[in-house]
């Protein structure tokens, strides 16, 4: 043990110098070489292969001598053993260096601008289903006026046809009414046209002049008919210039040169003017009588429209 040294007199205090280390540095290694030793030993130690060992056990109370043991067959000899494949030691890990810090402002101008993208997106996605939507009612809205529309038309495509029908029904009607109303006129006008006949021919039995038989008899003069047909051309409403249209007609007429009978002989070829003609017959009676006052019950004329002009 060493002594701690005082110090001088008014001097510092000083630690004194150690002459041991190189003992303690060779005492060092010596007991690393000893802990070397104890682990190369233990080492070689686990390796050694174990040593096969027999025994025979011996049970006294048998009184028979036990048989001889069977000759051991040799040991088969041991495989060898399979080489053992090294595994080459895992790459270390490399760490990647640590990501730089965001700066705060950037990363919030970041965030806004991925908002504003998804809010821009979101919108768009809306418009899209939007549209969809409104062409899907526009679709639906332009069917269900196709169909109205449809409906409409056969409606009135039914009404027509109805109007038609009952239209032609009228007609018809109308036809038949005149039909009989012409037949009722003429047999009045017949009528009539018998009573007068059995006056006059009443008045010549008394020894009156033979008017009637005149009036029923004999050739139409020229002058007759002339007179007539100006009547009738007076009443004559046609404006066409086809000169080659012509109709005949047959007249019946009682003695007092009133019309009670028109019949067509023979057509024009055109409806309108065939029309013509019977209006303008129509309003010619009662029609002018001969010179002699005289007057035929039947009368064939030609209307040719040459002539009528």
């Amino acid at each position: 043990m060493q002594t701690m040294k005082p110090a001088t007199a008014g001097g510092p205090y000083k630690v004194p110098r150690q002459h041991n280390g190189m003992r303690s540095g060779f005492l060092a290694v010596a007991m690393h070489a000893v802990l070397l030793l104890f682990l190369w030993v233990g080492v070689s130690w686990q390796n050694n292969e174990p040593v096969e060992v027999q025994a025979e056990i011996w049970d006294m109370k048998v009184q028979e001598a036990a048989p001889p043991a069977p000759t051991p067959e040799p040991a088969p000899e041991p495989e060898p053993e399979p080489e053992v494949v090294k595994t080459p030691p895992p790459a270390p890990k490399v760490e990647a260096p640590p990501e730089p810090k965001e700066d705060p402002e950037i990363a919030l101008q970041r965030i806004k601008k991925k908002k504003l993208e998804e809010e821009k997106a979101e919108k768009l996605e809306q418009a899209r289903l939007k549209k969809e939507a409104d062409e899907k009612l526009a679709k639906l809205e332009a069917k269900k006026k196709a169909d109205q529309k449809a409906k409409e038309d056969k409606e009135k495509a039914e009404d027509e046809a109805k109007e038609k029908a009952l239209a032609e029904k009228e007609k018809k009607k109308a036809a038949a009414e005149k039909l009989a109303k012409e037949k009722a006129e003429k047999a009045a006008k017949d009528k009539a046209f018998a009573a007068e006949m059995s006056r006059i021919t009443g008045s010549a039995a008394k020894g009156t002049t033979g008017t009637a038989a005149q009036s029923t008899g004999g050739r139409t003069d020229g002058g007759y008919a002339a007179a007539i047909k100006a009547k009738i051309k007076s009443n004559l409403v046609y404006g066409s210039d086809d000169d080659s249209l012509s109709a005949r007609y047959a007249i019946t007429q009682l003695p007092t040169g009133e019309i009670i009978g028109v019949r067509k002989v023979k057509s024009s070829g055109s409806t309108a003017y065939d029309n013509a003609i019977e209006n303008a017959i129509a309003k010619s009676s009662p029609l002018p009588k001969k010179k002699d006052g005289t007057v035929e019950r039947e009368l064939d004329l030609i209307f040719n429209l040459k002539e009528m002009h």
